[in-house]
């Protein structure tokens, strides 16, 4: 447990934002060992090293892959560079301590992660039910680690060196860093570092964090003294006299909504905090004076505490929205939440790293493959990325459904031209099975590399959800000519026959580049290409914080544009989501129809998961709205939560398949569109029903059994849906 002091002057460097570069720390005195082919995974490997020891041992809930995409060996990677020996225990047995001894002990500290994904999400479909497969197993096979990872190995690592430190990260202790609620529990869930018990946890890109904390620590520094990291939590007991306290509710105070819905609204906080309706005795309710003259590296603000927001949904939703608003490194404070008599500290998120930081990241000597002792059994995540390049991170988009700007964060970190074409030659010369063709240059978005802010100052300053919503910002530079070049050189490398963009692309900001389009539709997709328009009504894309289709209109008038040009026969792939916070039953019907008149029959459907500390999870949870202030009064968004509603959303995506259509003819007349029912080209789904099709469901779920002289051939056209994800093509 730390406690604070008022000696130590915590976090005074975040007011100039400045950041030690990862190059400029001497290395460690264990670098004479020199690189490892890989990361050891046992005793033999690590007596063939010549280690006696590991100074660090991360435990992971994915299989070991030296590649830069998978977070145990960028981690390890890293450290190594910087002179630590790293050792690997990968998705160990968890039934007893035994395997978190196979290395020994650590001499600085085991580093915790659930790997790529929370592993939640990882195990459990969004209707709560186990995937039969891991992407992240060898042979794909399931169970391969437990339900809340983190925790799990972080007791068993206690069990096997009960007086090693615990540093715990990736990206599910990033997004439970804080009180969160839980889709598969359905509660609200205090903070992983309370219930893991690790000593200190890293959120976000955790690079600087991991080598400023492994270098001091290194040099004798005590982890429970270590306090003034950026991306860093720990739990505390007071907070230091340095500080003033900012309550959540002052500088967000709870009023009136407009019936208009700016999420970017931020109005100068006034009067002390309001007391909460529905306030447990024992929640710590504060009242502060806020003064205008403390700058803003000496403010932090307090949450509604765990106690509070687990019971109380408006103020969770609250709660989200001002984590939100603090994550700008330019000018976010450190937050603090009571759990109990504890306390968990959150410092400002870590600095991005610059382009010459991420170049030095990629370009370590990783092996681009995976452990010898998986003996070549196939693994789908590698196999997915084996030959595709990630050129940047972030995500400036602000989707309320995606995580990915809550952990990587919303400014841009590119990597160089050369740095890039360098991998694409090292996929060419080293990685088995290379045919000529990289499926990706891209990352969370395809096209954001090297777009950024007109301004710095604006940059640090700025306090919006999103650059693009709802509309495009007019600060920032949407030039796309340096991923144009990009692409361009690529293409050129000698045994490259094909670059394929396989990222999620954002196709409002490609529409302001023509020329990008072009080159884009040209030359880099493979007959098909995936968009993420999400959904077509106007209300649900608000609570997206989504463009309007009519970008998606523009850009596949261009993309259709410049296929023909190029004599091209190619699709448009659109994804959407079923059963979003905010979506009603008309609303779906509607998209049901947009899909039918535009002749697309698709296959993979997303339906909504509520992943913690998304902005649409606030909304699943408290049914209010986090783009705006929150209060008991204020809108009130739908949520489709029933698994009868959400089956529905489903079923009006795929309204071509058969197999739905007892579903949708039931909810069609309880919502008045009979006339939709029947054999004409406005109707959505037939009168009748095949009687070959196997398993038919209906909305309670039973069995759908056809009656006697109903027609047993399949509907007209039913060979195209063979392959659902192909646009059924327009005749004459």
């Amino acid at each position: 447990m730390r406690a604070f002091t008022c000696k130590r002057a915590v976090l005074e460097f975040y007011s100039n934002n400045t950041a030690k570069p990862l190059t400029s720390y001497k290395p460690y005195w264990a670098k004479r060992f020199g690189v490892a082919p890989m990361l050891p995974m046992s005793r033999a490997e690590m007596d063939v090293l010549g280690w006696d020891s590991c100074d660090i041992i991360i435990v992971s809930g994915d299989a070991y892959i030296d590649h830069p995409s998978f977070g145990a060996a960028l981690i390890g990677r890293l450290l190594e560079s910087q002179g630590f020996r790293v050792g690997i225990i990968a998705q160990p047995d968890w039934q007893s301590a035994d395997p978190f001894k196979v290395l020994g002990k650590p001499n600085l500290y085991f580093g915790i992660t659930a790997g790529n994904m929370d592993s939640m999400v990882n195990r459990y479909t969004a209707d709560r039910k186990i995937r039969s497969d891991d992407a992240y197993t060898p042979g794909a096979a399931a169970n391969k680690r437990p339900d809340r990872t983190v925790l799990v190995y972080s007791q068993r690592c206690r069990e096997a060196f009960p007086d090693v430190p615990l540093v715990v990260g990736g990206i599910e202790a990033s997004l439970r860093r804080i009180a969160h609620y839980d889709y598969w529990s359905d509660k609200v869930r205090r903070s992983i570092l309370v219930d893991s018990k690790a000593d200190i946890l890293l959120y976000g890109n955790a690079e600087r964090a991991i080598v400023e904390l492994t270098h001091r620590m290194a040099k004798g520094e005590k982890l429970a003294d270590i306090t003034d990291i950026r991306g860093t939590a720990f739990m505390c007991k007071t907070v230091p006299d340095d500080f003033v306290e900012v309550a959540s509710t002052q500088m967000d105070r709870p009023g009136r909504v407009d019936p208009y819905i700016d999420p970017y609204a931020m109005e100068t906080p006034t009067g002390a905090a309001c007391k909460t309706e529905g306030a447990p005795e024992t929640a710590k309710v504060i009242q502060i004076q806020r003064s205008a003259k403390v700058p803003r590296d000496k403010q932090v603000v307090r949450l509604p505490a765990y106690e509070l927001v687990s019971v109380n949904p408006v103020m969770y939703a609250h709660a989200s929205r001002v984590l939100h608003l603090e994550a700008n490194p330019g000018n976010a404070r450190a937050l603090i939440q009571q759990h109990g008599d504890r306390e968990v500290w959150l410092n400002p998120p870590p600095i991005p790293l610059i382009t010459k930081e991420m170049d030095y990241i990629f370009d370590l000597p990783y092996a681009r493959k995976p452990h010898p002792a998986y003996g070549g059994a196939k693994i789908p995540a590698w196999e997915m990325i084996r030959f595709s390049v990630n050129i940047m991170r972030g995500c400036f988009g602000g989707c309320t459904f995606c995580s990915i700007t809550e952990h990587e964060g919303r400014i841009i970190q590119n990597r160089s031209e050369q740095s890039i074409l360098k991998e694409i030659e090292e996929i060419r010369d080293k990685v088995e099975g290379f045919t000529g063709i990289i499926s990706d240059l891209g990352g969370p978005t395809a096209n954001m590399y090297r777009l950024s802010c007109k301004s710095e100052d604006i940059e640090k300053n700025c306090r919006k959800l999103s650059c693009v919503y709802p509309g495009i910002c007019e600060n920032l530079n949407t030039d796309h000519s340096a991923l144009v070049q990009l692409y361009r050189k690529a293409r050129q490398i000698k045994g490259v026959k094909k670059v394929l963009i396989g990222s999620g692309l954002r196709y409002d900001l490609a529409v302001k580049s023509p020329e990008y389009v072009k080159e884009l539709v040209q030359h880099h997709v493979g007959g098909y290409l995936k968009i993420a328009p999400e959904h077509s009504e106007e209300n649900v894309l608000s609570k997206m914080m989504k463009p309007g289709m009519g970008a998606y209109d523009e850009f596949k008038a261009m993309f259709e544009k410049f296929s023909k040009e190029a004599g091209k026969e190619q699709y448009l792939i659109p994804y959407f989501i079923a059963a979003h916070p905010g979506t009603t039953d008309e609303d779906m019907l509607k998209l049901a129809l947009w899909l039918k008149q535009n002749d697309f029959r698709l296959d993979q459907v997303q339906t909504f998961t509520p992943t913690p500390m998304a902005m649409a999870t606030a909304m699943y949870h408290s049914g209010k709205n986090p783009l705006r202030k929150v209060t008991k009064s204020s809108e009130d968004v739908p949520i489709p939560k029933a698994g009868g509603v959400r089956r529905l959303h489903k079923a009006f995506i795929r309204y071509h398949d058969p197999a739905n259509w007892p579903l949708l003819r039931e909810a069609l007349i309880r919502m008045g569109h009979e006339d939709l029912i029947g054999s004409s080209k406005k109707c959505l789904v037939p009168a009748y029903q095949p009687a070959v099709l196997g398993k038919v469901r209906q909305s309670d779920g039973s069995a759908f059994v056809p009656k006697k002289g109903k027609p047993k051939t399949m509907p007209k056209g039913f060979n195209q849906m063979k392959n659902p994800a192909r646009p059924a093509r327009k005749r004459g």
